[in-house]
C-alpha cells in the first residue's frame, strides 16, 4: 500500500472576529422604523443605510406594531386626532312645558305633552284615523 494515497489532509481554518454585535436603543430603533415607513418600499434601502438586515428591520417594525400579523391582521398605530368643542345643536330644543290638544272628528280628542315622541304620536294618529 502506498502511504501517499491514503494520507489525510488537514486544513487549518481561521476564525475571523467581527467584533461584538451592535446594541440598538429603543429610540434608535423607533427612528429607523419610522424612517422606513416614510416612503413606499423603503425597507431595504433604510436597512442598508444603517447596516442592518432587512429581516431585522421587519422584526423591529412588528415589535413596534406597525405591520399586520398575517393576511387578516389588524393594523394598529398612531393616527392624528383633534379635540374640538361640541357644535351647537342644529335642532331647536323641545319646550319642557305645555301641551297640545288634537281633535279628530266630533268625539275624538288626543292631548299630548310638549315632550311627546313624534314617531309614537304619528302611529297613534294613524290608528285613530282608520277608525
Amino acid at each position: 500500500m502506498d502511504s501517499d494515497k491514503y494520507s489525510t489532509q488537514v486544513e487549518r481554518l481561521g476564525v475571523v472576529d467581527t467584533g461584538r454585535r451592535r446594541r440598538w436603543r429603543d429610540d434608535e430603533k423607533l427612528k429607523i422604523v419610522l424612517e422606513s415607513m416614510q416612503t413606499p418600499r423603503a425597507i431595504s434601502s433604510t436597512a442598508r443605510r444603517y447596516g442592518i438586515s432587512r429581516s431585522l428591520l421587519l422584526n423591529w417594525r412588528r415589535s413596534f406594531c406597525t405591520e399586520p400579523e398575517g393576511a387578516a391582521g389588524q393594523r394598529s398605530g398612531f393616527v392624528p386626532a383633534m379635540v374640538v368643542a361640541d357644535p351647537m345643536p342644529s335642532t331647536p330644543a323641545t319646550p319642557t312645558s305645555g301641551h297640545m290638544v288634537i281633535e279628530i272628528g266630533k268625539d275624538r280628542r288626543v292631548i299630548v305633552d310638549a315632550g311627546v315622541d313624534a314617531a309614537a304620536l304619528a302611529r297613534v294618529l294613524a290608528i285613530l284615523e282608520r277608525r
